[in-house]
Parts: C-alpha cells; structure tokens; sequence
C-alpha cells in the first residue's frame, strides 16, 4: 500500500470518526430520544436542525467518498480492517471531549488494536 493510498484509508477513518463524535454532541444537545407516533416529526425536526448533527452526516459523506476512492485503490481485506482505527480515535476523542471513561481493559483493547493496524498496514 502506498502512502496517498493509506492517507485515503486515515483521512476516511478520521472523518468517519469525527462524525461519530459531533452525532454524539448533537445528541447531547437534544437529550435522551423516545420517539412515538405522536412526537416523530418534532423530535425529527430537533435532530435534524442541530449543527453538530449536520457537521456529522457531512462528514459521513466525505469519508465515503474518500473510502470509496481508497478500495478502488487496495483489497477489501486489508482497507476494511483498517477502519478498526476509527475505534481507537473515537475512544480518545469520547474520554477528551465527553470524559467518558478509558478502563485499562479498554486501553488494553486499543493497544491490541493498534498493533493489528500496524501490521496489516506493513503485509
């Protein structure tokens, strides 16, 4: 894999990422959801008007151009697992930004995850 190859594959987690992290500000902003037949629309309506949300599906969008351009590039079966590093960004991103939790079982996972990418990135 070259690296406009793996920078395609990153940029794309990042973002993938990143949008993961804005949902969940959206979100917080509007509170537990309980959607019922008679609230749908107005709860719809505050989902869809908040700026982190938009700012997320915008990057979802980005990111699947930029994943698309990436498998036209490499196998699936190494660009696929790569998005494992989304897991380890979001995790980060959700102890700095949220200050949820990162367990040392977490931490664990993580490293593992990491040494993974790192040697699929070098097959």
């Amino acid at each position: 894999m070259n690296i406009a190859t793996f920078s395609f594959i990153v940029t794309g987690v990042l973002l993938n990422a990143l949008a993961q992290l804005l949902l969940k500000a959206g979100t917080k902003s509007v509170g537990a959801i309980h959607l019922t037949m008679d609230n749908w629309f107005a709860i719809g309506l505050k989902v869809a008007t908040q700026l982190p949300i938009i700012g997320g599906l915008t990057c979802y969008v980005l990111s699947v151009v930029l994943w698309i351009i990436a498998l036209s590039r490499v196998d699936v079966s190494i660009a696929y697992p790569m998005l494992s590093l989304g897991y380890v960004v979001t995790a980060v991103g959700a102890w700095y930004f949220f200050g949820e939790a990162v367990s040392v079982q977490r931490m664990a996972a993580i490293v593992v995850i990491l040494i993974g990418v790192a040697l699929l990135a070098r097959s």
